[in-house]
């Protein structure tokens, strides 16, 4: 593709770029797309996932594990969310090879259980593997109960929480999944990272394949964005991280932690903070698992996370009848009203939807080249042949 540009372009013009809007409520507005530019690569998503798996049998995690963990990271990339793709590769290897996550061949328990409800025991398995049999849990009791609540404990770094919302979303339900994480937010005016970027998801089928698909941290943004903009060596926006005295830091090197998702108090940060100590109350509290500033710190590994999720299925069948016909309705009323400029209104999920079509006519994930030599630099570090781009 050309050079880097992020331009204005109507619908006729994206079609000769070989890309389409996916709603015909959008055919006429003009959309922003960013462009490859020729630094960046494309990886096919097969490749990717089989990059995965190969570097996680070289630390000794089986196959079907890192099956598991490689559908995660390639549909996070996929979807456009590059901070929890192959960006966390390596935090995922270190967690196997430094002991502090288990590599047993063994499978979460069922601490305890009613029709809707269920408490999990991880057991310290890759949290991916963790949360897709909490999330599956889930849906079963909601097939039978109209409702099934997981919460577990002893889990590890999950991913996105859209992944699981989805795979709720795939079979008719609504989905919703939640995590603690370790301690990374500073509260307003506060200077000490007690809670996580504790990120919550819910996804909602509305008609024809159209959704409504949530998934957000409860921090300004997630760590891995910024350490992706200290990879592609650009500054930190404002209203993303604070330094050890609790004041705004546009630097990497001074990152001590996050702002909630507001930013600062008086632009409303204190939702943010209050949204994280909910998703730790489903998460942590509720397991019995680590919670607030008691989870281990980022990257640490000198001791299990034990990190706390929760999932929630819902069959909206139990409920109102039509109630994708009303979902559409509302995703309508969002996206037909008039703009304010020229990019239309979106909902949560289009942005994702964008990404995944211009992956696919791109034939893969594109990447940053510096993305590529992290990539390249696993490769050599485990003596593995490195993907191979288009």
């Amino acid at each position: 593709m050309g050079r880097a540009c992020h331009t204005l372009v109507t619908s006729q013009q994206i079609n000769s770029y070989q890309l389409h809007l996916h709603h015909k409520s959008l055919s006429n507005a003009y959309y922003t797309y960013n462009m490859s530019d020729e630094s960046e690569k494309v990886v096919p998503k097969q490749e990717l996932h089989t990059f995965v798996v190969r570097a996680m049998e070289a630390v000794g995690l089986q196959s079907d594990r890192g099956s598991v963990l490689a559908d995660l990271l390639v549909s996070a990339d996929y979807r456009g969310h590059y901070s929890h793709g192959l960006n966390r590769l390596d935090m995922y290897l270190n967690e196997i090879k430094s002991g502090t996550a288990s590599k047993e061949n063994k499978e979460p328990d069922i601490v305890k259980e009613s029709a809707g409800t269920a408490l999990v025991e991880g057991n310290n398995l890759i949290g991916p593997y963790v949360a897709r049999f909490c999330m599956d849990l889930a849906i079963q009791k909601a097939k039978t109960a109209g409702i099934g609540f997981v919460s577990c404990r002893g889990s590890n770094h999950f991913g996105i929480a859209g992944w699981y919302s989805l795979r709720a979303m795939e079979q008719g339900f609504l989905g919703m999944a939640f995590c603690n994480t370790s301690p990374m937010m500073v509260p307003p005016r506060g200077t000490t990272r007690t809670l996580g970027t504790n990120p919550l998801s819910l996804a909602a089928p509305a008609n024809n394949g159209d959704s409504f698909v949530l998934d957000m941290a409860t921090t300004a943004v997630a760590l891995g964005k910024a350490e992706l903009k200290d990879r592609k060596g650009e500054p930190l926006p404002s209203g993303w991280t604070v330094d050890k005295s609790g004041h705004e830091t546009h630097d990497f090197k001074n990152l001590h932690g996050l702002m909630p998702l507001g930013g600062k108090e008086e632009s409303s940060g204190y939702k943010g903070y209050g949204l994280a100590m909910m998703v730790e109350t489903f998460c942590g509290i509720l397991s019995g698992g680590a919670f607030g500033p008691f989870v281990r710190q980022w990257k640490a590994f000198e001791r299990p996370a034990n990190l706390g999720q929760c999932f929630i299925a819902i069959d909206p069948s139990q409920f109102e009848e039509g109630f994708t016909d009303r979902m559409q309705t509302l995703i309508d009323a969002c996206r037909d009203q008039p703009s304010a400029d020229k990019d239309p209104v979106l909902v949560p999920g289009d942005p994702e939807r964008n990404h995944m079509e211009l992956c696919d006519k791109l034939g893969g994930i594109p990447y940053h080249e510096n993305q590529i030599t992290f990539a390249n630099e696993i490769a050599a570090t485990y003596k593995l042949a490195p993907m191979k781009t288009l």
